[in-house]
């Protein structure tokens, strides 16, 4: 598929069947190391038992390791939306990037060049809204960082790849405690069972300029309005 969109294939062993479930979601990563060859040779270990389907260098090279028709391993223990297997039902794609433990540094712009088109052709292909294209750190908020506040979202969502971050915050404070915003956190799509950090998770991707963990009128204003554009259909 889109083979002119790949510029190298090294197959990784680490991979399974799919099984039953269709792909229906894309999660974004970065390789938290020093060169994308460190990437791939871990990627490639059976011993280290992870992989992606992708792997886009900050010079803009696609590398594909695992099939799409395949389980590549790259969420762990994740939760998105009611769904814990998300390996089984999601594209990986890893961009090299030093990560926060590395020194972590803005995408270049060559990788969101090469990122765009292949994010463009899975989407359609597997018929993925785009409230699914999601970050690491979406689906494992205890775990993950990735890819992190200085990830361009808005980029992707310029060509609607990914939702938009609201912009219009006319509705006021929409919920009476914490309680009720952790439930539509959970309503739309996060794992709660660490409050804290799913709400760092949360800022990380809708408010990347304050993340403290700390629930507030503003962040209660973007995810009542990602909910209620879900819920009128604006957000396919």
């Amino acid at each position: 598929m889109a083979e002119e969109l790949v510029h190298r294939e090294v197959p990784s062993p680490n991979w399974n069947e799919r099984g039953d479930e269709p792909v229906s979601m894309v999660v974004l990563h970065y390789t938290d190391m020093l060169t994308p060859e460190a990437a791939i040779e871990r990627m490639c270990d059976p011993e280290a038992e992870v992989s992606a389907h992708y792997l886009i260098t900050e010079v803009g090279e696609v590398v594909r390791l695992v099939a799409e028709d395949k389980r590549a391993w790259h969420a762990g223990v994740s939760y998105w939306r009611g769904h814990s297997n998300v390996n089984s039902r999601s594209i990986g794609i890893e961009l090299q990037n030093p990560g926060h433990t590395n020194g972590y540094r803005p995408f270049p712009e060559a990788q969101i060049e090469a990122l765009v088109p292949l994010l463009h052709r899975i989407v359609k292909y597997h018929d993925i809204p785009r409230a699914n294209v999601v970050g690491h750190s979406d689906i494992a908020p205890t775990r993950k960082l990735d890819p992190g506040e200085l990830f361009p979202w808005e980029r992707l969502a310029e060509y609607r790849l990914a939702l938009p971050r609201p912009e219009k915050l006319e509705l006021g404070d929409p919920f009476d405690n914490d309680g009720a915003f952790y439930l539509a956190l959970e309503r739309f799509g996060y794992d709660i069972s660490d409050g804290h950090k799913a709400v760092e998770a949360f800022q990380r991707r809708w408010r990347p300029h304050k993340i403290d963990g700390q629930v507030d009128g503003q962040i209660r204003a973007i995810l009542f309005q990602l909910l209620l554009d879900r819920d009128q259909g604006r957000t396919r």
